[in-house]
């Protein structure tokens, strides 16, 4: 057990316990402890695995907006695990020249350290598709909470699915492999 005590006017510090994700230096019996923030990023190798990793809440809002996608997933694009989170791709099969060599992403969906975040790559393809979903979104008097590419949410009740899976769909492979191909880094 951890513990203070004092002997002879100095105050000692017992340590009887590991902080997870820290790198301990003993100096002369100092011991100095560098604190490493901890990675968010998922190692779970298959969807179920990130799932069961999630608290409770974080899974449950998780699963419903996935059961979202999936029911309006372009045909061709799979489900997967990567970038330490579910997303959602063209496969290398049917598109192998990417510019980072992997797989094209076209959306994903994770559980980050202060927010759940759906990525919708595939209404990018289009400015007019994208204004549609921020007007949609708007429309449905939520707040919206938008990055780049992402959708940030900390409840599921923040989150319009029936505008999420509007955006899903909103592109098929096809288009979205074009507007790669268009916008390709040199």
């Amino acid at each position: 057990m951890s513990g203070l005590e004092v002997f002879d006017d100095t105050l000692t510090v017992s340590l009887t316990f590991l902080i997870v994700g820290c790198t301990y230096l003993d100096v002369n019996g100092l011991i100095l402890i560098k604190y490493k923030k901890p990675n968010m990023q998922s190692t779970a190798t298959s969807v179920q695995e990130y799932l069961e990793s999630l608290p409770e809440d974080r899974k449950k809002a998780i699963e419903e907006v996935r059961a979202v996608i999936l029911k309006h997933l372009p045909k061709g694009i799979v489900e997967t695990m990567n970038w330490g989170m579910i997303s959602y791709e063209v496969p290398l099969e049917v598109y192998p020249d990417t510019y980072n060599k992997k797989p094209l992403m076209f959306a994903a969906l994770a559980s980050q350290k202060n927010h759940m975040a759906v990525y919708l790559s595939g209404i990018y393809c289009d400015p007019a598709l994208r204004e549609k979903f921020e007007n949609d979104y708007k429309a449905s008097g939520k707040k919206m909470d938008m990055g780049k590419s992402c959708v940030r949410f900390k409840k599921l009740e923040n989150l319009p699915l029936d505008v999420i899976g509007w955006a899903i769909g909103a592109a098929d492979m096809e288009t979205f492999i074009l507007f790669a191909k268009e916008n390709r880094r040199k």
